[in-house]
C-alpha cells in the first residue's frame, strides 16, 4: 500500500522548526511495509491545505497529516480534512471530558473557550485519545472505506506515542501478511562502495528487499521481508543478513535497530576490560561527548583532552616541539604523539586522537581544509589514518568523530579478537 505524509505549519516552511515528524513517520511506515512516494509541507492556509489533501487522496491509500490540531484560529487541519471528505463536525463528549481532565491534572484554574475547538470531531471518525496533550488524533475513512486520512498532533512528544500505540496497530491490520525487518549497520565504508558491493543483491532480490540509508560515516542497510507470518518473514531475512556480514565482515558493527557505534565500542571496551582516553584538537571534545552519551561509560572512559593550541599539545600530551615545528599540528606524526601521550599520561589501555583543519581558514596547498589525521594507541602500537573530508566546518568535525570511532573499533578487534 502507498502512504503519503502532509506536514502542516507555516513555522515548518519558515525553518523555525525542524520537521523531525516526517523522518519518524517515514521510517515507521517503511518498517510496516508501506511505500512513501510523496511528502508535502503546507502552511496554515485552508485553500492550499485542501488541495494538498485532495491530491494526496487521489494517489495514495493512506494520508497522514501532522500538526494543525491545536485550539487557535490558524489550526485548520481537522476542519479542512472534514471539508475534503464532506464530513460535518460535532462536539464529542468524551474528548471534551479528556480536555477537562488534562487541565484539572495540571491545576489550571481556567480553560479558555478556544480549547473546546479541539473537542469538535468529524462524523464517523475514529478518535485516538491523546495522553500527552489536549488534541486527539483522528482516523477518517475516505473513498467508501478504501482509503484513510489520519490526523496526528504536531508536537513530537504527542505524535510519537500516539502513532506507536494506536496508529501502528491500525496500519498493520490494513496490510495483509507480516513485515519483518533487520538492520545491518556498517561503519568506515562509503555509501557508493557499499552499494557497489551489494548491487547484485539489490537488483536480484524482490522479497526480501535491501534499502541503504547513508549516515555520517556510516551506511545502514535495512533488509525487509513480507510473509504470512513473522517466523516465515524472519527466515527470508536471515540468509541475506548473513551474506551482508560475510561481505563486509568487521565493518558490520551491529544488527540491532537502536545500537549506536559508540555503544558498540563501549561494550567492547567492557568486554576486554580496557580503559580509554581521548585527545582532540579540531573536534574540540565532540568525540568524548559521543562516548559520554553512552550509559555506563564511566567504567571504561578515564579522561579526555581538548588540546586546540600547539602549546596545549606540548604541555598536556607531551607532543614534542620538534614534531610540531617539522610536521605541523595537522600531521600523522602529531596525531601519533597525541594518542601515545594521552595513553601514557593517563595509564589508559587505549587512546585515540584527532587533529585536523576544519576550516574555513588556515589551509595551505599541502594541507587543505578537511585534512584530518587521527591515531589509535593500543598495546604500545600506533595506528594512524589520514583523511580528506569535504563540506562545512561542522560536517568535517562530525565525520572526523565517526571515523575516529571506526578506527578505535577496528584496533580493538584486531588486537583482542581472533582474525577472520
Amino acid at each position: 500500500m502507498i502512504a503519503e505524509l502532509i506536514s502542516v505549519g507555516t513555522e515548518l516552511l519558515l525553518g523555525n522548526i525542524v520537521n523531525t515528524n516526517a523522518a519518524f513517520l517515514s521510517e515507521k511506515l517503511a518498517l510496516l511495509g508501506y511505500s512513501v512516494y510523496f511528502q508535502t509541507t503546507v502552511g496554515d492556509n485552508r485553500e492550499r491545505l485542501y488541495m494538498a489533501i485532495k491530491g494526496a487522496l487521489d494517489r495514495s491509500d493512506v494520508v497522514i497529516l501532522s500538526g494543525g490540531l491545536g485550539p487557535t484560529e490558524d489550526d485548520l487541519t481537522k476542519e479542512t480534512a472534514a471539508e475534503v471528505l464532506g464530513a460535518s463536525l460535532y462536539e464529542d463528549p468524551s474528548v471534551k471530558e479528556s480536555i477537562q481532565d488534562y487541565f484539572k491534572q495540571r491545576k489550571s484554574k481556567k480553560i479558555t473557550e478556544n480549547n473546546w475547538k479541539q473537542a469538535m470531531v468529524p462524523e464517523g471518525a475514529k478518535i485516538l485519545p491523546n495522553a500527552n496533550g489536549t488534541a486527539p488524533g483522528l482516523i477518517l475513512s475516505a473513498k467508501e472505506g478504501t482509503k484513510y486520512v489520519i490526523l496526528l498532533p504536531g508536537p513530537p512528544g504527542e505524535l510519537k506515542p500516539m502513532f506507536e500505540e494506536q496508529v501502528e496497530p491500525f496500519l498493520s491490520d490494513l496490510e495483509p501478511g507480516t513485515i519483518y525487518s533487520q538492520m545491518v549497520k556498517i561503519h568506515g565504508i562509503g555509501e557508493s562502495v557499499v552499494e557497489d558491493q551489494i548491487k547484485d543483491l539489490i537488483d536480484g532480490l524482490e522479497n526480501p528487499t535491501i534499502a541503504p540509508y547513508a549516515k555520517t560515516g556510516e551506511v545502514h542497510l535495512r533488509v525487509t521481508a513480507k510473509a504470512a507470518s513473522r517466523k516465515e518473514a524472519k527466515k527470508l531475512v536471515q540468509p541475506v543478513c548473513e551474506e551482508l556480514k560475510k561481505r563486509f565482515r568487521r565493518a558490520v558493527y551491529t544488527m540491532k535497530e537502536d545500537e549506536t557505534l559508540e555503544e558498540n565500542i563501549v561494550a567492547l571496551l567492557k568486554k576486554y576490560d580496557l580503559t580509554l582516553a581521548t585527545a582532540e584538537s579540531c573536534t574540540g571534545g565532540l568525540l568524548a561527548g559521543r562516548l559520554v552519551n553512552v550509559p555506563g561509560v564511566s567504567e571504561v572512559f578515564s579522561q579526555g583532552f581538548v588540546t586546540y593550541s600547539n602549546k596545549a599539545k606540548r604541555k598536556l600530551l607531551d607532543v614534542s616541539k620538534s614534531t610540531l615545528k617539522k610536521h605541523g599540528a595537522v600531521s600523522k606524526q602529531t596525531a601519533k604523539e597525541m594518542a601515545s601521550g594521552a595513553a601514557i599520561l593517563t595509564g589508559a589501555d587505549v587512546a585515540v586522537s584527532i587533529t585536523g583543519l576544519a576550516g574555513p581558514g588556515g589551509a595551505t596547498k599541502e594541507k587543505p581544509v578537511g585534512m584530518v589525521c587521527m591515531s589509535c594507541y593500543i598495546k604500545e602500537k600506533n595506528y594512524v589514518k589520514e583523511y580528506y573530508f569535504t563540506g562545512n566546518r561542522q560536517k568535517i568535525r562530525e565525520n572526523s568523530v565517526v571515523y575516529a570511532l571506526s578506527l578505535l573499533r577496528q584496533c580493538i578487534l584486531e588486537n583482542y579478537e581472533n582474525k577472520n
